[in-house]
């Protein structure tokens, strides 16, 4: 293999590294799931996966085709989907136990993610299950 070859191969290994290492995006997940309700900076995931905060944003974007803002986004969306399936709690109770700032942001954010609002969504559940009952 000739010096040129060489170059080449090694500057394609470095242009390839853009995700991050296993332990980093389990850290990076976990921590924003712990700090589901209250949230936490991309600064402070930065710092446990011990890279800059654009280095950081840049190689979870690449890990998992999403920023992690989004990423948040939609875990606070999946579990605000599970209290509204099986809890009898009010969309108020929903939106601060799953991080939103108030109602009015958790229905918007459940919007844009599902077509529909939570209560929509929570009645086409509860139909569609009477249904299947009576099946």
């Amino acid at each position: 293999m000739n010096k040129d070859q060489s170059t080449v191969l090694a500057t394609l290994t470095l242009a390839s590294t853009g995700q991050l290492k296993s332990w980093q995006i389990k850290t990076a997940k976990q921590l924003m799931l712990g700090r589901l309700d209250t949230g936490i900076s991309v600064t402070e995931l930065a710092e446990a996966c011990a890279l800059s905060r654009s280095h950081f944003s840049r190689m979870f974007k690449e890990s998992t085709q999403m920023p992690p803002q989004q990423w948040l986004r939609e875990e606070r969306v999946k579990k605000s989907r599970a209290l509204l399936k099986d809890s009898t709690m009010l969309l108020t109770e929903i939106a601060l136990e799953c991080g939103f700032s108030d109602q009015s942001h958790f229905c918007r954010t459940f919007v844009n993610a599902e077509g529909m609002t939570p209560k929509a969504w929570q009645s086409k559940l509860l139909t569609e299950t009477a249904e299947d009952i009576w099946e």
